[in-house]
């Protein structure tokens, strides 16, 4: 395979360090104050009020200090796009961090105000950076890298997403940050992938594709291209965003419900739906909501169960790392339909384990096994391959908006399944993880059916061929079997 230049790894590293980073480390970071917020929380009620806040009330205030970072994650994604144009990809995620470092001020005046409510503004303007950012990021890895390169190099995004979590799991260990009195400090530590981003992507050059295509900056474009791709090798890389400016004269940047309309992107707009919505419906969060009771039941100590739950996220840390290794030799379409065909597997090894738990002393640590190897196959496809298929799929003009429907989707569905799981798993217990079987498993029938691989095509290319394979089917419907069929054009 070949080698990235140094520049441009380098430029992955800066771009991610306050994109994808930063929403993995504020979903992690928010579990291990929890406590310790609630003991605030109700200080400062007993202060204003001279009483104590009811269960309900205090439940209710922490669930939208949780939550708000859902709803901010949304709004972020239905804008990101937007910026991403009239910004660039670069500009949008500097600006971006301006969020990062506003919540980071409001959550840490928090405590010395006694002002419980900047906890849930704050969350908010995190979710929003998160939202931008896991919409832009993408955009930007997947229009710098080379094409030999570009599934490697988008892998970033699902690296970072993961080594945030662990840093976050990490950070709140009480030998750090976790104690009670650190909280706010814990909560502030948001600032610094901010601060590290605002000192490092300044050196790097805006997006090649954004420069030629839709600024018409061939200098800037040469330029940059120098400068990630190395002095050599990148003519035909231009020749491929020459043929897509082309294409794309006359045309301006599409609108998410234009994508909508147009028919020659109805297969393309309805695979990041579906794509992003499984990522958050297959089943990794109700693991995780598990991990503590397997834990508890395989005798593990309650203070040890933060140091085992830390080893679950360098789990998905390591498989990302592994992804991002296998993911141009193997190809997009193996590794993502592998990855469900593995989750639906352990679904059901999992449900048969928490069945019978009581079975015998070694049946949790068989449950104990079936996390590591669900969070495994989650990070070996879904995890990582998503983000990729999004930037793939589209051309130049409608990727921005790509990004935005697959990144509300997927907000969405993080909205939808942390509302709706607690019912499920109180109706269904143990036998939730059926409906996550019959998710993957369609998933991946989907995805056979009807993905391309998209291995090493320039985006021109996958596009022709969802057309071609349109074009196809519409030859069968019209003619029967005397149609020739349509070889695709590459």
């Amino acid at each position: 395979m070949k080698r990235p230049n140094k520049s441009l790894l380098l430029a992955v590293c800066a771009a991610c360090i306050g994109g994808t980073f930063q929403y993995g480390y504020n979903i992690s970071i928010i579990n291990a104050p929890t406590k310790s917020v609630q003991n605030f929380i109700n200080q400062t009620w007993l202060e204003r009020y001279d009483e104590d806040i009811s269960e309900h009330y205090l439940t209710l205030l922490w669930s939208n200090i949780v939550s708000i970072f859902t709803i901010g994650g949304f709004i972020g994604a239905t804008i990101g796009g937007t910026l991403a144009i009239r910004y660039g990809r670069k500009g949008t995620l500097m600006m971006n961090n301006a969020l990062a470092l506003l919540a980071a001020l409001l959550m840490g005046l928090s405590y010395p105000t006694g002002l419980f409510e900047l906890l849930i503004v704050g969350r908010f303007f995190t979710g929003v950076n998160a939202g931008i950012g896991i919409c832009v990021q993408p955009l930007y890895l997947g229009e710098i890298a080379p094409r030999a390169l570009r599934g490697a190099m988008a892998m970033g995004t699902s690296i970072f997403i993961t080594g945030g979590i662990l840093t976050g799991q990490v950070i709140g260990l009480n030998e750090l940050l976790g104690k009670e009195e650190h909280w706010p400090i814990l909560l502030c530590t948001t600032c610094i992938p901010a601060f590290l981003q605002l000192l490092i992507l300044p050196w790097f050059p805006e997006s090649p594709r954004y420069l030629l295509i839709d600024r018409g900056d061939d200098v800037g474009c040469r330029k940059a291209m120098k400068q990630l791709h190395g002095t050599d090798n990148f003519d035909r890389e231009r020749e491929d965003m020459e043929r897509e400016r082309v294409s794309a004269i006359g045309i301006k940047p599409k609108k998410p419900w234009q994508l909508f309309m147009d028919r020659s992107l109805r297969w393309q707009v309805l695979t990041i739906i579906l794509l992003n919505a499984a990522q958050q419906l297959n089943g990794i969060n109700a693991i995780y909501f598990y991990t503590d009771y397997v834990f508890e039941q395989a005798g593990i100590p309650d203070v040890n169960i933060p140091y085992v739950t830390v080893g679950t996220g360098a789990c998905e840390c390591l498989t990302a790392l592994t992804c991002g290794m296998l993911i141009e030799t193997l190809g997009r379409k193996v590794l993502i339909i592998g990855g469900y065909t593995l989750m639906a597997f352990w679904c059901i090894c999992f449900t048969l384990t928490l069945t019978f738990q009581g079975a015998g002393l070694w049946m949790p640590y068989l449950s104990m096994g079936c996390i590591f190897a669900f969070i495994l196959s989650f990070g070996l496809g879904p995890g990582g391959v998503t983000n990729i298929l999004t930037t793939e799929l589209f051309t130049q003009t409608s990727r921005p908006a790509a990004y935005m429907i697959g990144g509300s989707v997927n907000w969405l569905s993080f909205f939808v399944i942390g509302m709706v799981f607690p019912f499920i798993v109180t109706k269904l217990q143990q036998y939730c993880f059926l409906v996550f079987l019959v998710i993957s498993v369609l998933v991946a029938v989907y995805i056979f059916l009807v993905v391309p691989e998209t291995k090493n095509k320039t985006f021109l290319e996958i596009h022709t061929e969802f057309q071609s394979g349109d074009k196809r089917k519409a030859s069968k419907a019209d003619d029967g079997p005397r149609t020739t069929l349509l070889s695709t054009p590459l």
